[in-house]
């Protein structure tokens, strides 16, 4: 990828934004960054951005794009009118992954370097450190990035700076917005955990949504593999409905299920089994035997699993992985235990098909907390697992209202004025051998600066909690 001497303009100064533009900067481009925001709200961040990097924040000047001859927009960009007019202009625009991914490819010896991808509604995060996991103790050493840890861009301008030996592999997680903005991006091992309603607030439909999930496997070819949720309608939908590669011309694919016996990894009476080759099914490890607990974090395992066997992991890397990982912080993470009540943070729950999937794991009655910016979900689906599990729903943000009048008649529904006073109430309301749970449905950005912050917040006041 030659970009010396080009004028770039990267849209939109977060942590990939960052990432792609030194790492142009390192290849000689001249690199502008334009945000919305001010050089004072992202002093943080501009504090990270090499010399070389010239800054236009606090508005996006028509000039910066229509004078480029490339566009790097973040994720966090919508589709803005600057964006439009460039692209009916002829102006090539890509994505941080894009670009990751054409810079790793004109490295010598990057095309022969395997890239893992995931993506998915939910799961990503604790599926892609799995993955990554399970390779390192097979003996590989690994970059990862992309939507969890740093950017890829970041990573591979360590490799360009510092003369480092390429990676054995590249395991990312991807989000449907880094995947909006691809064109040769090409996984050798993707996988689509599940799709269900998510970011309603940024695309036009739920076929818009599925159809960005589905570029992950648009460009695979015969060699490569595909790792699909066996029980997820949407995903087998999207699949069978063809957006993407061409069946005859593209990746092997490979499923697992918590239902059906599947060519890749499956649970079935407890035990799960991997049957990567047709008609033969061998037990991988007990079902109870995985650290991580909950119906969705088996899905995950099963999916990390067939990715990393794939992938030339030995069986015994894979259990070994299974067996240890605790999970990530802010997913069903353990906070304490306090007169017979358990305090749990799924702060990462920001949907609602999240917080179904979470509040299934628990045998005990469950105080949800919920709330925050609603990314115009459907809290509907959760009146029947709420009715099962729910002991009472306190809620908290902006989509208090919307939440409240979803659940009205399902558990008592309580309004807190802030996080503090939701586990206050949540204390005084639950009883030995009930759990707090937190897990808000929705998106942190009206009273956090992002879910890891509404999580440890949560941590914080449970912690001050006094016997």
């Amino acid at each position: 990828m030659n970009v010396k001497d080009k004028k770039v303009t990267v849209v939109g100064l977060a942590r990939s934004g960052a990432g792609a533009a030194n790492l142009l900067a390192a290849m000689g481009a001249q690199v502008t960054v334009t945000d919305m925001k001010t050089e004072a709200a992202l002093q943080e961040i501009v504090n990270k951005l090499a010399p070389a990097v010239s800054r236009s924040l606090g508005g996006h000047p028509d000039d910066l794009f229509f004078a480029a001859n490339m566009l790097i927009v973040s994720p966090g960009v919508p589709e803005i009118r600057q964006l439009t007019a460039a692209r009916a202009k002829g102006i090539p625009v890509i994505g941080e992954l894009e670009l990751a991914w054409q810079v790793m490819q004109s490295f010598p010896g990057g095309s022969a370097v395997p890239f893992l991808a995931i993506t998915g509604s939910n799961g990503k995060s604790t599926t892609t450190t799995l993955v990554d996991l399970m390779m390192r103790r097979q003996g590989y050493t690994t970059v990862l990035g992309g939507n969890i840890g740093n950017a890829l861009s970041e990573e591979f301008m360590k490799i360009m700076h510092d003369k480092a030996a390429l990676p054995g592999a590249v395991v990312a997680e991807v989000s449907s917005f880094q995947l909006e903005s691809t064109a040769t991006f090409r996984p050798h091992i993707a996988a689509i955990l599940n799709i269900t309603p998510d970011h309603m607030d940024r695309y036009g439909s739920r076929e818009e949504y599925s159809r960005a999930k589905a570029r992950i496997y648009m460009n695979q070819r015969h060699g490569d593999y595909l790792v699909l949720n066996a029980d997820d309608p949407e995903t087998m939908r999207l699949y069978a409905a063809g957006p993407g590669c061409r069946k005859d011309e593209g990746p092997e694919v490979f499923y697992f299920s918590r239902r059906h016996e599947v060519r890749g990894v499956y649970a079935k009476g407890g035990t799960v089994y991997r049957a990567l080759e047709t008609g033969t099914a061998v037990p991988l490890l007990s079902a109870d035997a995985i650290a991580i607990h909950g119906v969705h974090n088996l899905e995950n395992a099963m999916a990390a699993s067939a990715m990393a066997l794939l992938a030339g992991c030995a069986p015994d890397a894979v259990l070994s992985v299974l067996k240890e990982f605790a999970g990530l912080e802010h997913r069903l993470e353990f906070v304490r235990e306090l007169g017979g009540v358990r305090y749990i943070n799924d702060s990462k729950g920001t949907n609602a098909d999240a917080v179904l999937k979470s509040l299934e794991g628990f045998e005990q009655p469950v105080v949800l907390i919920a709330g925050g910016r609603d990314k115009s979900g459907d809290f509907t689906v959760l009146r029947e697992v709420v009715s099962r599990k729910g002991k009472a729903v306190i809620l908290i943000g902006e989509a208090a209202e919307k939440i409240g009048n979803a659940l009205h008649d399902t558990v008592k529904i309580l309004p807190a004025d802030s996080l503090a006073d939701a586990v206050l109430k949540a204390r005084e309301i639950a009883e030995p051998g009930e759990v707090v749970l937190l897990s808000p449905a929705c998106a942190s950005f009206d009273m956090f600066r992002d879910f890891e912050d509404r999580g440890r917040q949560f941590k914080q006041r449970v912690m001050e909690l006094k016997p």
